[in-house]
């Protein structure tokens, strides 16, 4: 059935909710008729939340108030139950948009991680897209799978999770694909599998947590004169303090995280032009045996 805005006014069973104490400490659940939300503040019972208007303020039995609203997608992921660690919001909003998806795109990822990007991936291409995830470990496999099925409430019909090492290419059925994002330790040796996977112009990612990590992958995407020049950015989110005339950064920060490396899928038979830019003096060792330097 097809909700209308008075229906989604409500809080329904089945909803994910935030409940944001006096603190701004945030607790996450799921509404089910009959259960309680214990705290050390009280109880507050679900019935007392479905049916209520979201944006609403209910109390606990120990007296303390909570702000009652459903859960953007931000809000799940940074509550979701982990097996590896996600790919936080800030990262999968910039892969979201580098990577230009819009409804109808076909994007293929590995690993699935916990399922956090492959939320956000998801939601940007709509029904009529294609998400294929690989993930190589079977328990990071299900934990994914709860946790956007939990977010979709049910296996989103646009969603292949396969198990396995995406260089099996059990995913070739559904290729090419508009963009690929790579979240494991060793990207570099998947180059060759982003290349059958993507089509020309489609957009690689590469997820990593060090300037290792970094440097390696850019340095075989320039060997394989198969993309273009690759770029590399992370993302830093700092919040501020609001209090009367007392505005300031606050003193903790969603700081690193990883790093993006993105790139994009020349045509075949296309050589990558030679890079023009001098490189800087000591970015790359000296051959054996050179003693110009």
């Amino acid at each position: 059935m097809e909700d209308t805005r008075r229906d989604r006014a409500l809080l329904a069973s089945g909803d994910i909710v935030q409940l944001t104490d006096p603190k701004g400490r945030h607790h996450t659940l799921n509404l089910e008729p009959g259960r309680t939300f214990h705290t050390h503040r009280g109880g507050i019972a679900h019935d007392d939340l479905i049916g209520q208007p979201e944006g609403c303020v209910v109390t606990s039995t120990g007296g303390t108030t909570y702000v009652v609203l459903r859960s953007h997608l931000e809000d799940f992921v940074l509550a979701m139950p982990r097996g590896a660690a996600v790919i936080y919001p800030k990262d999968a909003a910039r892969i979201v948009m580098a990577t230009g998806l819009r409804p109808g795109g076909r994007v293929l990822e590995a690993g699935a991680g916990s399922g956090a990007l492959t939320c956000s991936l998801l939601s940007a291409v709509g029904d009529q897209g294609l998400v294929v995830s690989c993930e190589l470990r079977p328990d990071f496999a299900e934990v994914a799978r709860r946790n956007v099925e939990r977010w979709f409430v049910g296996a989103p019909d646009n969603w292949k999770l396969l198990v396995g090492d995406v260089s099996d290419q059990a995913w070739q059925q559904w290729a090419p694909f508009d963009a690929l994002v790579l979240d494991m330790l060793d990207p570099w040796n998947h180059l060759a599998t982003a290349h059958a996977a993507v089509r020309p112009g489609g957009t690689l990612v590469c997820y990593v947590a060090t300037t290792t990590q970094l440097s390696q992958t850019a340095e075989a995407l320039r060997e394989s004169q198969a993309w273009t020049e690759p770029r590399a950015e992370e993302s830093l989110v700092r919040t501020w303090h609001l209090e009367g005339l007392a505005v300031r950064p606050d003193h903790r920060m969603i700081a690193h995280t990883g790093f993006l490396l993105m790139t994009r899928r020349l045509a075949d038979g296309t050589t990558a032009p030679l890079r023009r830019r001098r490189p800087a003096k000591g970015a790359y060792p000296i051959p054996e045996g050179d003693t110009s330097a």
